[in-house]
Protein backbone atom coordinates (compact mmCIF):
# COMPACT_ATOMS: atom_id res chain seq x y z
CA UNK A 1 0.00 0.00 0.00
CA UNK A 2 1.48 3.33 -1.08
CA UNK A 3 0.72 6.30 1.15
CA UNK A 4 1.67 9.96 0.86
CA UNK A 5 2.01 11.71 4.22
CA UNK A 6 2.27 15.48 4.56
CA UNK A 7 3.80 16.25 7.95
CA UNK A 8 6.39 18.25 9.82
CA UNK A 9 9.27 16.57 11.63
CA UNK A 10 7.50 16.46 15.00
CA UNK A 11 4.38 14.84 13.52
CA UNK A 12 6.46 12.30 11.62
CA UNK A 13 8.33 11.36 14.77
CA UNK A 14 5.06 10.84 16.66
CA UNK A 15 3.40 8.83 13.90
CA UNK A 16 6.23 6.36 13.27
CA UNK A 17 6.82 5.40 16.89
CA UNK A 18 5.04 2.05 16.47
CA UNK A 19 5.06 1.57 12.72
CA UNK A 20 4.78 -1.98 11.35
CA UNK A 21 5.60 -3.49 7.98
CA UNK A 22 3.21 -3.06 5.09
CA UNK A 23 3.30 0.59 4.07
CA UNK A 24 5.31 2.27 1.35
CA UNK A 25 5.37 5.82 2.76
CA UNK A 26 6.46 8.94 0.98
CA UNK A 27 6.87 11.96 3.24
CA UNK A 28 6.56 15.58 2.11
CA UNK A 29 6.53 18.76 4.15
CA UNK A 30 5.02 21.21 1.67
CA UNK A 31 1.76 21.34 -0.28
CA UNK A 32 3.86 21.84 -3.40
CA UNK A 33 4.91 18.22 -3.03
CA UNK A 34 1.49 17.18 -4.24
CA UNK A 35 2.10 18.45 -7.73
CA UNK A 36 4.65 15.80 -8.62
CA UNK A 37 3.01 12.88 -6.81
CA UNK A 38 0.35 10.57 -8.16
CA UNK A 39 -1.23 7.12 -7.87
CA UNK A 40 -1.18 6.79 -4.10
CA UNK A 41 -3.59 4.46 -2.32
CA UNK A 42 -4.09 7.12 0.34
CA UNK A 43 -2.96 10.61 1.24
CA UNK A 44 -2.69 11.78 4.86
CA UNK A 45 -2.35 15.54 5.28
CA UNK A 46 -1.37 16.43 8.84
CA UNK A 47 -0.67 20.07 7.87
CA UNK A 48 -4.07 20.58 6.28
CA UNK A 49 -5.55 24.06 5.87
CA UNK A 50 -9.22 24.29 4.97
CA UNK A 51 -8.80 26.11 1.67
CA UNK A 52 -10.17 25.22 -1.75
CA UNK A 53 -6.71 25.18 -3.34
CA UNK A 54 -5.45 22.81 -0.65
CA UNK A 55 -8.19 20.29 -1.35
CA UNK A 56 -7.49 20.65 -5.07
CA UNK A 57 -3.84 19.74 -4.50
CA UNK A 58 -4.89 16.70 -2.50
CA UNK A 59 -7.11 15.59 -5.36
CA UNK A 60 -4.11 15.73 -7.68
CA UNK A 61 -2.58 12.76 -5.87
CA UNK A 62 -5.39 10.68 -7.41
CA UNK A 63 -5.71 8.95 -4.04
CA UNK A 64 -8.99 7.12 -3.53
CA UNK A 65 -8.70 7.88 0.20
CA UNK A 66 -7.84 11.32 1.57
CA UNK A 67 -7.31 11.82 5.32
CA UNK A 68 -6.77 15.28 6.79
CA UNK A 69 -6.03 16.66 10.23
CA UNK A 70 -8.86 19.11 10.85
CA UNK A 71 -9.69 19.69 14.49
CA UNK A 72 -11.81 22.80 14.13
CA UNK A 73 -13.63 22.37 10.80
CA UNK A 74 -16.12 19.50 10.36
CA UNK A 75 -16.46 17.67 7.05
CA UNK A 76 -19.50 19.71 6.07
CA UNK A 77 -17.06 22.62 5.69
CA UNK A 78 -14.44 20.60 3.80
CA UNK A 79 -15.77 17.75 1.62
CA UNK A 80 -17.89 14.84 2.77
CA UNK A 81 -15.84 12.07 1.13
CA UNK A 82 -12.68 13.05 3.05
CA UNK A 83 -11.74 11.44 6.38
CA UNK A 84 -11.03 13.84 9.23
CA UNK A 85 -8.73 13.16 12.18
CA UNK A 86 -7.18 14.94 15.16
CA UNK A 87 -3.53 15.33 14.17
CA UNK A 88 -2.57 18.03 16.64
CA UNK A 89 0.96 17.72 18.03
CA UNK A 90 1.14 15.23 20.95
CA UNK A 91 -2.11 13.48 19.92
CA UNK A 92 -0.41 11.30 17.31
CA UNK A 93 1.58 9.65 20.11
CA UNK A 94 -1.59 8.08 21.44
CA UNK A 95 -2.49 4.49 20.47
CA UNK A 96 -5.87 5.81 19.27
CA UNK A 97 -6.60 8.02 16.27
CA UNK A 98 -9.85 9.99 16.59
CA UNK A 99 -11.57 10.14 13.22
CA UNK A 100 -14.83 11.24 11.63
CA UNK A 101 -16.21 10.07 8.31
CA UNK A 102 -18.98 11.11 5.98
CA UNK A 103 -18.14 8.19 3.72
CA UNK A 104 -18.86 4.92 5.52
CA UNK A 105 -17.17 2.84 2.83
CA UNK A 106 -13.79 4.45 3.59
CA UNK A 107 -13.75 3.47 7.26
CA UNK A 108 -12.30 -0.02 6.80
CA UNK A 109 -9.41 1.17 4.65
CA UNK A 110 -8.68 4.00 7.11
CA UNK A 111 -8.55 1.54 9.99
CA UNK A 112 -6.22 -0.72 8.02
CA UNK A 113 -3.80 2.10 7.26
CA UNK A 114 -3.59 3.34 10.83
CA UNK A 115 -3.22 -0.20 12.15
CA UNK A 116 0.06 -0.37 10.24
CA UNK A 117 1.12 2.71 12.18
CA UNK A 118 0.26 0.77 15.35
CA UNK A 119 -2.89 2.83 15.95
CA UNK A 120 -6.51 1.93 16.60
CA UNK A 121 -9.10 4.12 14.89
CA UNK A 122 -11.94 5.44 17.07
CA UNK A 123 -14.88 6.86 15.09
CA UNK A 124 -16.42 9.91 16.75
CA UNK A 125 -19.10 12.46 15.79
CA UNK A 126 -18.15 14.96 13.08
CA UNK A 127 -18.20 18.00 15.35
CA UNK A 128 -15.76 20.84 15.97
CA UNK A 129 -13.00 19.61 18.27
CA UNK A 130 -14.00 15.97 17.87
CA UNK A 131 -13.77 14.65 21.50
CA UNK A 132 -10.35 14.80 23.13
CA UNK A 133 -9.34 18.17 21.70
CA UNK A 134 -12.48 19.72 23.22
CA UNK A 135 -11.51 18.39 26.64
CA UNK A 136 -7.87 19.45 26.42
CA UNK A 137 -8.75 22.92 25.11
CA UNK A 138 -11.19 23.36 28.00
CA UNK A 139 -8.53 22.32 30.54
CA UNK A 140 -6.07 24.82 29.04
CA UNK A 141 -8.71 27.55 29.09
CA UNK A 142 -9.50 26.92 32.77
CA UNK A 143 -5.78 27.07 33.55
CA UNK A 144 -5.64 30.52 31.94
CA UNK A 145 -8.64 31.66 33.99
CA UNK A 146 -6.80 30.48 37.12
CA UNK A 147 -3.68 32.35 36.02
CA UNK A 148 -5.72 35.52 35.45
CA UNK A 149 -7.00 35.24 39.01
CA UNK A 150 -3.42 34.80 40.26
CA UNK A 151 -4.23 31.42 41.79
CA UNK A 152 -0.73 30.22 40.96
CA UNK A 153 2.04 30.38 38.35
CA UNK A 154 2.16 28.55 35.03
CA UNK A 155 4.88 26.23 36.30
CA UNK A 156 3.01 25.36 39.50
CA UNK A 157 -0.28 24.76 37.66
CA UNK A 158 1.50 22.48 35.18
CA UNK A 159 3.12 20.51 37.99
CA UNK A 160 -0.14 20.21 39.94
CA UNK A 161 -2.07 18.96 36.91
CA UNK A 162 0.54 16.38 35.95
CA UNK A 163 0.88 15.07 39.50
CA UNK A 164 -2.80 15.32 40.40
CA UNK A 165 -4.40 13.98 37.22
CA UNK A 166 -1.54 12.00 35.68
CA UNK A 167 -1.84 14.02 32.46
CA UNK A 168 1.17 13.65 30.14
CA UNK A 169 1.55 17.44 30.06
CA UNK A 170 0.51 20.38 32.14
CA UNK A 171 -2.04 22.72 30.47
CA UNK A 172 0.49 25.44 29.59
CA UNK A 173 3.05 22.91 28.39
CA UNK A 174 0.31 21.29 26.31
CA UNK A 175 -0.72 24.60 24.80
CA UNK A 176 2.87 25.28 23.72
CA UNK A 177 3.14 21.86 22.07
CA UNK A 178 -0.19 22.16 20.26
CA UNK A 179 0.15 25.86 19.50
CA UNK A 180 -1.85 28.34 21.54
CA UNK A 181 -3.43 29.85 18.43
CA UNK A 182 -4.88 26.41 17.57
CA UNK A 183 -6.42 26.27 21.04
CA UNK A 184 -7.83 29.77 20.63
CA UNK A 185 -9.38 28.97 17.24
CA UNK A 186 -11.11 25.87 18.61
CA UNK A 187 -12.38 27.63 21.75
CA UNK A 188 -13.66 30.57 19.69
CA UNK A 189 -15.57 28.19 17.45
CA UNK A 190 -17.02 26.27 20.38
CA UNK A 191 -17.76 29.49 22.26
CA UNK A 192 -20.23 30.49 19.55
CA UNK A 193 -22.23 27.36 20.42
CA UNK A 194 -21.75 27.31 24.19
CA UNK A 195 -20.60 30.29 26.25
CA UNK A 196 -18.58 28.12 28.65
CA UNK A 197 -16.00 27.57 25.90
CA UNK A 198 -15.24 31.26 25.34
CA UNK A 199 -11.46 31.74 25.53
CA UNK A 200 -9.95 33.51 28.52
CA UNK A 201 -8.76 37.05 27.87
CA UNK A 202 -5.16 36.18 28.76
CA UNK A 203 -5.22 33.15 26.47
CA UNK A 204 -6.46 35.35 23.64
CA UNK A 205 -3.76 37.93 24.31
CA UNK A 206 -0.94 35.37 24.35
CA UNK A 207 -2.25 33.56 21.27
CA UNK A 208 -1.71 36.69 19.20
CA UNK A 209 1.33 38.08 21.00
Amino acid sequence: MKVLVVANDAQKEELVQSINEGLDIEWVTSPEGYRSKANFDACIDLLFENKEERVSLLRQTQSPLIIVSSVVNPLSEIQEDIIRINGWNTFLKRPVIEAAAGNESAKEKTERIFSVFGKRTEWVPDIAGLVTARIVASVINEAYFALEQEVSSKEEIDTAMKMGTNYPYGPFEWSRNIGLKNIYLLLSRLGKEQKRYEPAALLTKEAFA
